[in-house]
């Protein structure tokens, strides 16, 4: 590498020009050696000075650990310096991260002045200085460390969230996945995931959804778009928890993802407005609309297309398969219709098919009446009515016959003509006339029909039909539907044959006959014997035969048909009481069927056949005591007036038969004496007399009444005791319906409820407050009494003197309105002993038990012992609730089963899966119980049997996940520096858990791979913090400022107990070694840099963006080499946090591109920038070199002249190429940089041909305006060319100048060639720095 010194100087004109000039890579210069001795000389007085003054202060600890939760103003860390003369020490910093700090001059005690924010700076660097008061301020860089609190929740990236999933998704799908970040570290930015609320919020859609630890969001149920489109689910990130404040902090953070249902074709359509029904007239014209029916797509989100269809076949209607309307297809004839209800079955189909590839369709019926129009006339039709088919042809000829003279109303006979419209209701109704010539003669019936009726054709005029006028006769029937205008009529002609009968009629001697009867006469019994009539005919027709008319009659009487003698046919229904008079006609007809007749009047004379009906009911009611008196009414249905009516009345033997007499003829009924309601058995008090009513008629007949009496009850009976003494036993202190301690019984001879009543109560004496009696009713007049012990009183046997009670029990009655007279009786109660103690478990068998952890311990491990002081017990131990801690928190139910609990106290281990780490403490709540416990509480109160889980050592030691870059500057790393930290944990307690930290191995990797391993150099320490073992790294022994690369340490990390465990871990610590050091010479003295650095450090990183650690400040005594008049150097290396730092070319470049950062470094002083003295020559080299020096310092000289001739010749071609270098470098834009991580310890990136400093590719193609043939090749961070766009800065001076030389004698080359290029140019210089030749 070539280092370069940097410095300006002012020329006359003003106007700043950078000079750089090369040393050899070994750190000679190309001067003339006695320079190094010149050096010297200047040294020695120093030193000498040094060597007989005061020394200087010393720093003792150089890194500070400051947590990023440090509240303002409180304590940060302390300087301490170390002086050896004692001398009263002063201390400040300085630097730009002292921004955060504020430090007490006088005890070195700083304090936080700003907040620190580790995730924005995780490293500062500041300049401590002290100082004695004798000798310069002692500068010393300083590193803190900011430690990571919680502070920083987990940040959702990529929101909002928001999806769009089919509602058949799978079951356990991953829908989405969410990603939080949280910038802590270690395990505060693990984060874990949860689902906090669904919306809708119902506690089915909370559990439809969860969550994985990488932040999938999986479906755990099925999707309903019919129910839910939308669900917005909030989502919690949390992370792993971190100390805040000295608080344990869990941070959260929500954020809602938006999922949206999307529908699928999975359901059939659905009818609307079901069920369907219409009508349609018959006869209608095509296509009139029935009615129209609506499905629709259930998959709302989809609705799908959907078309009809008709699937019966054979139907007159068709449907529209887009609307759904149902129209008619073909002509409608209801009559020829199955039915005038049509039922269609309509299908609705989805254009679609289903996800399952199905056709999604469903079905419904749709009912159709088709109602009737008058469109049919009436028709005649020869059949009987029970057997017509009216689908045949109808008829309109009919022939029947009728005898000659036949009586009116009389029907033709073989006539069968039944009507027939088969229209409906009433349009199915129709009239009947009669037309033709022998119309007159007769009438047709009936003469409307609705529907279908039997048609007769009746004599009405019987002379008109008369065989000798004519012997056939033709009538017309006209069937009018008056309700069809168009098509009304059918008409049916009757031919009507007429039969020839005899001229002369028998005829009765009488025209009416007076007959009699008895009710209830035999069959058979003769009424008349003879009732004849005479008839003229001979022969056949003049022979009669007699026959009763009506055809009823025939039911109750009969004649015989040659003598025409009157008998009873069925004497059964003669009754007068029913009908008293019949008549007859007794017909008698000759041998041509020619009839006579005559009137019987037949009357039904009386028999005692009726019996007497007594009238009313007779319920009496009467208090004992008084007489009874009644009025027994009856009537006979019998003749009046005769003996069959006449009643008489009596009283029937019975109960009450001879307490009470009636009058045979009134019927009054009378008690014979006062009644009394205690003589009566039944319970209500109810005497019932059996009356008997007769007539005296013969046979004679009778009926019976029961006559109710009851009688009230009076209150004039006291109560009696069942027995004369009672004796019972009660257990001590019986509680509840247990407490019965027996009962007493009393009846009272009254009748009824209030008056029988029987209240107890106990007589006060000795003992009887620990008892009541209750009354209660068993009966009519029949009470107990049941003693029991008072709940409110506690009976202990082992405390009462004599072991029973001697009570007197009253029974009276208190309900009725005289209490009347009381009863009592002796009780004696006998008091027994109970179980009544609950058990107790010994204390002493409630000690901690410990087991060991991992099933090292089996069986019984401890035993419960309890006691009860009852002498009959059984005592059976229980479990009741198992409660895990680890430490002092819950560990769930992971211990639920590692323990069983015997019935007899035996506590056995249930489980080989114990573990410590995860429970170390477990709680068995358990109780005893008494199994013959009879009164009171049958357990013992809770308690609780601690079991101790003891700690194995079985856990190795946990590494933490190492998230910093480890960098060391050997230069200033002192011994006991710390420069890395590891971390480790243990799941075990006590010894097994104690982590102790060690260094393995030490191994050097070089940039170029060579590696070499080192012993000694590095030592940890160990510390313990909130349970978390810290492993600090310091520095052992002084490190090696040449070396380039990172040291690999390996750590281990092993517990303190049999069988040790171990872990280890591989620590990269970078190295910066003394070729970044980079030189900074100022104008202004030592004082003013120290009081500035603070400033001078603020811009450089401002600047570079890199930690600047300041190795020291010091002043210049010889500045000659510079040729600018520097007071004062700062040496100081640039390092980043990824382990790369900036040389001395790189922060040439960074400060030539920040213009506003080089103007405030310039007025900071800023004069040189050079590489940093490498080495530092012993006294025994600057000896040598003073002497060569010397000796040298001639023939330099020489050379030197020499040289300026011959540079002069290159000096106008190095500037122009500078000129072209500048504009090339300026046309670089930090914005297009090339990103490649950094090489740990290296100046180099991972990309091919990136400029670290630039961020920009070297690209070959620009010529930056070297010449390697050049003697004097010139650096890209040549400052020939130092103007600048003009900053915002008044500390500029700024001047419009022409871009030529302002002495007329410096009109070279150059500037003829810029002046071609650019007459004319704005530009702003600073005139602090100038360019010189070499």
């Amino acid at each position: 590498m070539i280092d370069e010194h940097v410095y300006c100087r002012r020329q006359r004109s003003g106007s700043a020009k950078m000079r750089v000039q090369r040393q050899h890579p070994q750190g000679h210069s190309h001067r003339h050696p006695g320079r190094m001795a010149w050096h010297s000389l200047v040294l020695i007085p120093l030193l000498l000075a040094t060597v007989s003054g005061n020394t200087v202060p010393i720093f003792n600890v150089t890194l500070f650990y400051v947590p990023e939760d440090l509240e303002l103003g409180q304590f940060a860390f302390q300087l301490e310096a170390h002086d050896l003369d004692n001398d009263p020490l002063t201390y400040q910093i300085r630097g730009t991260d002292a921004f955060y700090f504020l430090a007490d001059s006088k005890s070195g005690r700083v304090t936080l002045r700003n907040s620190l924010d580790r995730e924005l700076q995780a490293r500062l660097t500041i300049t401590a200085g002290v100082s004695d008061g004798v000798n310069n301020e002692v500068s010393q860089k300083m590193t803190i460390i900011v430690e990571d609190r919680n502070d920083n929740a987990p940040v959702f990236q990529r929101l909002p969230y928001s999806a769009t999933i089919p509602e058949n998704t799978n079951l356990h799908s991953i829908i989405y996945t969410v990603f939080a970040n949280d910038s802590d570290t270690g395990n505060a930015s693990k984060v874990s995931y949860g689902i906090e609320e669904v919306i809708p919020d119902n506690m089915k859609n909370l559990q439809l959804f969860y969550i994985l630890p990488n932040g999938s969001v999986v479906l755990n149920g099925s999707l309903d778009y019919a129910k839910n489109t939308f669900f917005e689910i909030k989502i919690l990130a949390q992370d792993g928890g971190g100390w805040l404040n000295n608080n344990w902090k869990v941070q959260k953070s929500f954020t809602y993802l938006s999922l949206t249902i999307k529908d699928v074709p999975n359901l059939n359509p659905r009818f609307l407005n079901e069920p369907y029904s219409g009508s349609v007239p018959e006869n209608c014209d095509l296509g009139t609309i029935v009615l129209t029916v609506t499905a629709m797509d259930q998959d709302t989100g989809v609705n799908d297309q959907i078309f009809y269809i008709i699937t019966n076949a054979s139907v007159p209607f068709v449907i529209n398969n887009t609307t759904g309307t149902i129209t008619v297809s073909e002509p409608l004839d209801r009559e020829q219709l199955p039915r005038e209800e049509v039922l269609l079955e309509v299908t609705a189909r989805e254009e679609k098919l289903d996800i399952h590839g199905k056709v999604a369709q469903t079905s419904t019926l749709v009912t159709v009446l088709v109602t009737d129009v008058n469109d049919n006339k009436p028709q005649f039709y020869n059949c009987s009515l029970s057997s017509c088919n009216f689908s045949t042809s109808a008829q309109n000829n009919f022939t029947g016959n009728i005898i000659e003279h036949s009586s009116s109303r009389l029907p033709v006979s073989n006539l069968s003509i039944i009507a027939h419209d088969p229209d409906k209701g009433i349009n199915s109704s129709f009239e009947l006339s009669l037309h033709g010539p022998n119309a007159d003669a007769f009438t047709v019936f009936p003469t409307t029909i609705v529907g279908t009726g039997e048609v007769q054709i009746l004599v009405q005029n019987s002379t008109l039909v008369d065989y000798e006028i004519s012997h056939v006769m033709v009538v017309q029937i006209i069937a009018n539907d008056t309700g069809n205008p168009t098509d009304c009529c059918s008409t049916a002609t009757v031919t009507i044959d007429l039969i020839d009968s005899n001229d002369h009629i028998p005829e009765f001697p009488q025209s009416t006959y007076n007959l009699s009867v008895m009710e209830n006469s035999p069959n058979g019994t003769i009424i008349s014997p003879n009732i004849t009539a005479y008839d003229p005919d001979s022969g056949v027709l003049g022979q009669i035969t007699y026959q009763l008319l009506p055809e009823a009659i025939r039911k109750t009487f009969t004649v015989n048909a040659t003598s025409g003698a009157l008998l009873v046919y069925d004497g059964s229904l003669l009754d007068r009481e029913t009908r008293s008079i019949y008549y007859a006609n007794l017909q008698a007809k000759d041998g041509g069927s020619l009839v006579g007749t005559t009137v019987l009047e037949i009357t039904v004379l009386d028999a005692n056949d009726m019996e007497p009906i007594i009238v009313g009911s007779y319920f009496i009611s009467v208090e004992e005591g008084q007489n009874v008196s009644t009025q027994i009414q009856a009537i006979d249905n019998d003749e009046p007036g005769s003996l069959n009516s006449k009643l008489g009345f009596k009283i029937l033997p019975g109960p009450f038969s001879t307490n009470f007499t009636i009058n045979a003829d009134t019927g009054e009924m009378h008690s014979k004496e006062q009644l009394d309601r205690e003589a009566l058995e039944d319970e209500h008090g109810q005497m019932v007399v059996t009356v008997m009513v007769y007539d005296h008629g013969e046979p004679p007949l009778n009926t019976t009444k029961d006559v109710t009496i009851t009688v009230g009850d009076l209150n004039d009976n006291i109560p009696v005791f069942l027995n004369q003494s009672y004796e019972f036993s009660v257990f001590e202190d019986s509680p509840g319906r247990r407490s019965l301690v027996g009962e007493v019984n009393a009846t009272d001879a009254d009748r009824t409820e209030i008056n029988s009543r029987i209240s107890f109560r106990l007589e006060r004496s000795s003992g009887s407050s620990n008892f009541l009696i209750r009354s209660s009713r068993l009966g009519p007049g029949n009470y107990s009494g049941q003693l029991s012990v008072d709940p409110d009183m506690s009976l202990d046997y082992d405390t009462l003197q004599q072991k029973f009670f001697t009570l007197t029990v009253l029974a009276e009655n208190t309900a009725a309105d005289n209490a009347g007279d009381k009863a009592n009786v002796s009780v004696t109660v006998h008091i027994l002993d109970v179980n009544d103690e609950p058990p107790t478990i010994v204390p002493g068998s409630l000690q901690d038990v410990s087991v060991a952890e991992n099933g090292t311990q089996q069986g019984l491990i401890h035993t419960l012992n309890a006691s009860d002081p009852d002498t009959n017990h059984l005592l059976v131990f229980e479990e009741l609730a198992v409660t895990c801690f680890k430490g002092d928190s819950s560990a769930g139910d992971v211990c639920w089963d590692w323990f069983v609990l015997a019935p007899n106290g035996s506590v056995l281990v249930n489980s080989s899966d114990i573990d410590h780490e995860v429970c170390d403490r477990v709680l068995l709540t358990l109780r005893v119980e008494d199994l013959y416990t009879e009164k009171g509480s049958r357990y013992s109160h809770n308690e609780t049997l601690r079991i101790i889980i003891i700690d194995v050592n079985d856990n190795v030691p946990v590494f933490e996940a190492i998230s910093e870059t480890f960098v060391v500057v050997p230069e200033i790393s002192p011994v006991d520096l710390q420069v890395a930290t590891v971390k480790a944990t243990d799941a075990d307690s006590g010894l097994g858990g104690t982590i102790t930290f060690s260094i393995i191995s030490v191994v050097f990797v070089e940039d170029n791979g060579a590696s070499r391993p080192f012993e000694n150099l590095f030592r940890v320490l160990t510390t313990l913090d909130k349970g978390t073992y810290i492993g600090s790294i310091q520095v052992a022994s002084n490190l090696d400022e040449s070396l380039k690369g990172q040291y690999k340490v390996t750590v281990e990390a092993k517990d303190g107990e049999e069988p040790v465990h171990r872990a280890q871990t591989v620590l990269n610590i970078f190295t910066v070694d003394q070729s970044y050091r980079v030189r900074l010479q100022f104008l202004s003295t030592v004082e003013e840099v120290q009081s500035n650095s603070e400033s001078i450090k603020l811009a450089l990183t401002t600047v570079t963006k890199a930690a600047v650690y300041v190795v020291g400040i010091r002043s210049i005594e010889d500045t000659r080499d510079t040729h600018v008049d520097a007071k004062s150097v700062m040496e100081a290396y640039f390092v980043y946090s990824n382990g790369t730092a900036l040389d001395v070319n790189d922060l040439s470049i960074l400060i030539q591109s920040d213009p506003l950062g080089l103007a405030e470094l310039v007025k900071l002083g800023l004069a040189v920038i050079g590489p940093g003295e490498v080495t530092k020559p012993t006294k025994e080299i600057e000896l040598i070199g003073i002497i060569a020096g010397l000796a040298a310092f001639l023939l330099i000289f020489i050379l030197i002249m020499t040289l300026v001739l011959v540079l002069t010749t290159k000096s106008y071609k190095r500037k122009l190429s500078a000129m072209k270098a500048l504009k090339v470098a300026t046309t670089f834009n930090p914005a297009t940089a090339q990103q490649g991580a950094g090489i740990p310890g290296t100046n180099q990136y991972n990309a091919e041909g990136a400029n670290p400093m630039l961020n920009h590719p070297l690209d070959p193609s620009h010529d930056l305006g070297f010449h390697e043939d050049s003697i004097s090749v010139t650096s890209m961070n040549s400052l020939d060319e130092n103007t600048v766009n003009a900053p915002a800065d008044d500390n500029f001076e700024v001047e419009q100048v022409k871009m030529q030389p302002t002495d007329s004698s410096d009109k070279e080359v150059l500037v003829a060639a810029l002046n071609l290029k650019e007459p004319t140019k704005t530009a702003y210089l600073n005139t602090t720095f100038t360019t010189t030749d070499l």
